[in-house]
C-alpha cells in the first residue's frame, strides 16, 4: 500500500527521489582534514564586509559593498570545498558564490569553474549554478557552459557542503558528497588547465542572476549574508613536487566515479537539473563540441 500511496501521490518520481537521491555510497568530504579560514585564505576585497567568529566567516552585501576571499595560494588541481549557508527571504540579483578563477593573472583571457547561487524571489527556490570556461572574460566571447540545479533541500535552513574536484582529466562537482555534475576532459580546447586561486565572493548581478535580469537586488532587504565554514583545501599547489597528483573522491581510489556514485549523479541530473547548455536549443552549438 505504501509504494502504491507514493506513486499516486508524486506521480512522476518515486519515494526516494522525493527525500534527495540515493546515497552515492561514499563520503570523499571525509579523506580531508578542515582548515580554518586563515590557513588556507586572506579577504580580497570588501573587508569591512567580512568577519571571522570561532572558525565561521560571514560576508555580506549591502547597497555600498560587497565582499571577496581568495586561496593563499595557486593550485593546479585539487579537492575544494566550504559548507555554506544562504541567506534566506528575497535574495534576488544577489550572487553568493564559491570558484576557482585565474581572472588576476590572465585578466581578459581567463579560466574558471563556479559554485553560484543565484537569488530569487520569496515564492521560488535559489538555483545552483554550476559553469565551466576557459580563455574568456565576459566580454561578448565568452562561451559559458551552465548547467543549474534546484536542489532537494532548503539550503537557507543549515549548511550544506559544496565541493569542486578538479583533475586534468574531469571537474566534478558534489553536494553532500552527491556527484551533481560530471564535465570531462574531451580536448584542450573546451577544459581548462592553467593554475587556478579559490575564490569566493557575495555581490550584486542584478543584470542576469534572477530569472535573466527580470529582478534585481532590492536594498530595502540588505544586507544579504552569506556564511562559510568546514573549509577544505587537497591538491597540488603550483610549488608542489612534480610527482604530486591529484586526489581522488571514488572508493577505491581510482579516478572517476564508482558506479554507485555514478547512479546518484543520474538520479540527480533526471530530477533536479532544470537547465542544461547542452540541451538548450538557442545555444550555437559549434562552440560547445563537447556536448
Amino acid at each position: 500500500m505504501a509504494p502504491l500511496l507514493c506513486l499516486l501521490i508524486l506521480m512522476i518520481t518515486t519515494c526516494s527521489d522525493a527525500q534527495g537521491p540515493p546515497s552515492p555510497g561514499f563520503s570523499p568530504s571525509s579523506k580531508f582534514s578542515p582548515i580554518s579560514f586563515n590557513q588556507g585564505f586572506r579577504n580580497l576585497w570588501g573587508s569591512q564586509h567580512q568577519t571571522i567568529d570561532q572558525g565561521l566567516l560571514t560576508i555580506w552585501l549591502d547597497s555600498t559593498s560587497g565582499s571577496g576571499f581568495k586561496s593563499l595560494k595557486p593550485y593546479r588541481s585539487g579537492y575544494f570545498s566550504a559548507a555554506i549557508k544562504l541567506q534566506p527571504g528575497y535574495t534576488a540579483g544577489v550572487i553568493t558564490s564559491f570558484y576557482l578563477s585565474n581572472n588576476e593573472d590572465y585578466p581578459g583571457n581567463h579560466d574558471e569553474i563556479d559554485i553560484e547561487f543565484l537569488g530569487t524571489t520569496l515564492d521560488k527556490p535559489y538555483t545552483l549554478q554550476t559553469n565551466v570556461y576557459m580563455k574568456g572574460s565576459g566580454d561578448g566571447r565568452l562561451i559559458g557552459r551552465e548547467v543549474k540545479i534546484h536542489l532537494w533541500f532548503d539550503p537557507t535552513e543549515d549548511f550544506h557542503n559544496y565541493a569542486i574536484l578538479w583533475t586534468p582529466d574531469e571537474i566534478i562537482f558534489l553536494v553532500d558528497d552527491v556527484p551533481v555534475r560530471r564535465y570531462p576532459r574531451k580536448n584542450d580546447a573546451t577544459f581548462p588547465a592553467r593554475p587556478m586561486w579559490v575564490y569566493g565572493s557575495i555581490w550584486d548581478a542584478s543584470s542576469w542572476a534572477t530569472e535573466d535580469g527580470k529582478y534585481k537586488a532590492d536594498y530595502r532587504y540588505q544586507p544579504f549574508v552569506g556564511r562559510y565554514k568546514n573549509f577544505k583545501l587537497g591538491g597540488c599547489t603550483t610549488d608542489a613536487a612534480a610527482s604530486c597528483r591529484p586526489p581522488s573522491i571514488s572508493p577505491s581510489s581510482a579516478e572517476g566515479l564508482s558506479q554507485q556514485q555514478y547512479s546518484a549523479m543520474e538520479s540527480v541530473q533526471k530530477n533536479y537539473v532544470v537547465y542544461d547548455y547542452c540541451q538548450d536549443p538557442k545555444r550555437d552549438h559549434s562552440q560547445i563540441p563537447e556536448c
